[in-house]
Formats: C-alpha cells, sequence, structure tokens
C-alpha cells in the first residue's frame, strides 16, 4: 500500500546519541539493543473509520520523533505499520452509515496519509493493509492449530468454528508468559480484555483472557477463504504476523498508544513467540493517551479533535507539532483548546528570535548539543523546546545551525516553509 512523500531532513554537524527509551515490559529506561547500525520499529496503525485525532496524531509524532533521533546518531532505520481495514469498529459504522466497508476504508486511509504529510511525518518503509496479507495470517493460525496452542470454539451463528490461542499451552510449550509486556494483574486483565475486544466471558474457552485467531464467518460479514476456513483474522494475530514479515523476529522498539499494551501488544508477542520461538521485539514503548473535555480521547466517545479539521481551518503544522510536542510521550494529559494558540506563540517567538541581533547571542552549537542530549533521553520534548525558548529570546550566533536542528529532530518549520 502506498504512503505518501517523507519530509527533508537537513544534514546536522556531527551526531547525536542512541536514545535511551522506557521500555514498558521492564519497566526500565534502556537502549534498545541496535545491530550493526540498524534499527527497526513497527507502530500499530489505525482501524480507517475515523481518522486521525490528536491522540493518533501524539502516538505517531512520538515515534517520528524516534526515528528522527536514530537518524542523527547515523543509524539506519526501518519502519513498518499496518492499516486494519477489517475489524469490528470499522463494520459497525460503515453499517451505521449505510457505506460499504470498503469505501469507508479507503476514504479514511486516504485522509490518514494526507494528515501524516502535511504534519511532515517520516512515512514507514512497509504500509501494510490487513486485507493485503489474509492468506498469511490464516497460515499462521495453521500452524499454531498443528503446534496445539490454537482450539476451536463452536459459534451458534456460523456454520465453522472460532478458532482461539491457548495462553496456558503457550506458557506451558513456549517461552512466552502471560505479563511479559503487560505489567498487570490477572483482574486488571480480565476487565482491560472485556474493555478493548476480548471476550473473556464466552462460554467454551479454555481460559478466560484467550484471544481470537480467527472468527468463523458470519452470514453478512466480509469473509475469506482460508487455511483455516472461511472467515476473517482476529486482530492480534495479523500485527504478529505483518510485523515479523516485515522486520524479522525480536525487532527492536514495537510501538503505539498505552491503551495498546494489554491484551493487543501482549498477544501480539505471545504469538510471535509462538510462532517463531523468538520474542517479538526488545523493547515495547507506549505512547500516553490524550483527553479532551474531561474523557479519554476516542471515537466511541465522539470527543474527537481531528488533525484535517485544525489543518484545513489555518492551523500551522509547525505549531500543531509544538502543541503534542510540549507534552513528554509517556504522559497522559488533557487537550485545551488554547493548547493550538500557546503554541502558535512559541512558534512565532522562535521565528522572531531567530533573527534577533544580539550582542549575547547563545551558542547555536551547544544548543544543538542540549537538543541531543535531551533527544536522546527518552525523547525529552518538552525540555527540548524550553532550550530552544531560552536561546531564541536571546537569539543565536547561527540561526542557520539551529533552524536547521529544529527541522531535523522536531519537524518544526522557523522559515514558515
Amino acid at each position: 500500500m502506498r504512503t505518501w512523500t517523507p519530509p527533508v531532513l537537513p544534514a546536522l554537524t556531527g551526531a547525536g546519541d542512541a536514545p535511551r527509551l522506557f521500555n514498558t515490559a521492564t519497566e526500565r529506561i534502556e537502549h534498545p539493543p541496535i545491530a550493526e547500525g540498524r534499527a527497526t520499529l513497527y507502530v500499530c496503525g489505525i482501524t480507517p473509520y475515523d481518522a486521525t485525532h490528536l491522540g493518533h496524531a501524539a502516538t505517531y509524532l512520538a515515534f517520528d520523533v524516534l526515528l528522527r533521533a536514530w537518524r542523527d546518531a547515523g543509524i539506519e532505520t526501518r519502519y513498518a505499520q499496518n492499516i486494519t481495514d477489517i475489524d469490528d469498529p470499522l463494520l459497525e459504522r460503515a453499517g451505521q452509515t449505510g457505506v460499504d466497508w470498503r469505501a469507508l476504508a479507503d476514504e479514511q486511509i486516504g485522509l490518514y496519509r494526507s494528515d501524516m504529510h502535511r504534519l511532515g511525518m517520516i512515512p514507514p518503509d512497509s504500509f501494510v493493509a490487513v486485507t493485503e496479507r489474509i492468506g498469511e495470517i490464516s497460515e499462521a493460525v495453521r500452524r499454531l492449530l498443528d503446534l496445539g496452542l490454537a482450539y476451536s470454539v463452536p459459534a451458534a451463528e456460523s456454520k465453522g468454528d472460532d478458532l482461539y490461542f491457548d495462553t496456558l499451552e503457550a506458557e506451558r510449550l513456549t517461552q512466552w508468559r502471560l505479563g511479559d509486556v503487560a505489567p498487570y494483574d490477572r483482574a486488571l486483565m480480565e476487565l482491560l480484555s472485556a474493555e478493548r475486544g476480548g471476550d473473556p466471558e464466552r462460554p467454551g474457552k479454555r481460559s478466560p483472557l484467550d484471544p481470537l485467531l480467527w472468527r468463523a464467518a458470519r452470514a453478512g460479514e466480509p469473509e475469506w477463504d482460508s487455511a483455516v476456513g472461511p472467515g476473517r483474522p482476529g486482530w492480534h494475530i495479523e500485527c504478529s504476523v505483518i510485523a515479523a514479515a516485515e522486520l524479522g523476529s525480536a525487532f527492536t522498539v514495537q510501538g503505539g498508544g498505552s491503551d495498546l499494551i494489554f491484551p493487543h501488544h501482549e498477544f501480539t508477542a505471545a504469538h510471535a513467540t509462538a510462532l517463531s520461538g523468538m520474542p517479538l521485539a526488545h523493547a515495547y514503548c507506549h505512547v500516553g493517551l490524550v483527553g479532551y473535555q474531561g474523557h479519554k480521547m476516542s471515537k466511541s466517545r465522539g470527543n474527537l479533535v481531528l488533525v484535517s479539521e485544525l489543518l484545513d481551518r489555518g492551523a500551522d503544522p509547525s505549531a500543531l507539532r509544538l502543541a503534542l510536542l510540549a507534552h513528554h510521550y509517556r504522559s497522559e494529559w488533557e487537550w485545551l483548546d488554547s493548547d493550538l494558540d500557546t503554541a502558535r506563540r512559541r512558534l512565532d517567538a522562535w521565528r522572531a528570535g531567530l533573527t534577533r541581533v544580539s550582542a549575547d547571542p547563545a551558542d547555536s552549537v551547544a544548543v544543538l548539543q542540549q537538543l541531543r542530549q535531551s533527544l536522546a533521553n527518552d525523547l525529552d520534548t518538552p525540555v527540548m523546546l524550553a532550550a530552544l525558548d531560552s536561546a531564541l529570546d536571546r537569539g543565536v550566533d547561527d540561526p542557520e545551525t539551529v533552524a536547521a536542528a529544529v527541522q531535523a529532530l522536531l519537524g518544526v518549520s522557523l522559515t514558515g516553509d
């Protein structure tokens, strides 16, 4: 699937350090291992039925900054992202609006591409729709059956059976253990499973947390012929197969919003380990959720602030990036309608400061070093912004160096381009 035109990243003098990142799985800030100067990143993509709100933008911006940090450190990168273009929320929205689900997905994927391009996000090298990989996914489910790690549950409304992953057998037969990614107790896991697409109370399951691998065909639903019969895949196995196919086993970072820690990333890792005998990723990095009007920004609640609407009303993409970068990527925070104005004032002040004549200007090389040090410290963008506030309020001795650094590391234009 095609992506979007990449932004230009100016070349900077010297090189930064590879960033240390908070690993959800170990609950420590650490250096993910980078083999032979190459880092690999998989970020879970959107379900395309109402794209793109500021919660999405905050997530993809965090990993855009990570890619920029790696590249500034001289590290080669490979980035993969999926699109979940077949799932219950998409089908439900299509039914509510009377639009064919394929047409709805295509429309929203197009809007997402446009939003990412306008915000200056680095595109993935591999941008893969789930519907492009149904055959591979069903073959993976068949392998799990053959390994004794999957089982069937009768579905009264279907001629076939649904297939589930056997978590107890996986813990017995593989290296994976429940909680390897998600540091939660079982009671919380069962609560989150029910809230986030699982079905812990379904009769016939061997364990309440066992996730769906394959949904047998139902009347009126999309279906594909496959190695395990007609139907469509479950959520977690999709990312397991796509990530491993594009990046290999034990890639550098698995990323996404913090609402994906459980069950999605836990079971994506479980499936991948069961299939390959290797961990899915070395580090699991998660972005804090963005709230609005007192609640998490979500499609189901309807309290969305859409990127496309802000940009169409004339928001400067650099100001929008600054509004998001003002918060550390791991923090939970609330979007205020005044945030964009605050970011716009900061951007205006920086642009004015770039041309300020000063008797005692800030050392631009030292500013660049400050930015790199903060970036290497778990992508600490609020500290980067504070350093630039101070330097540009004072004036800098080499405006071109600072402008290039801000463009390359933060994706923010100080020239208004």
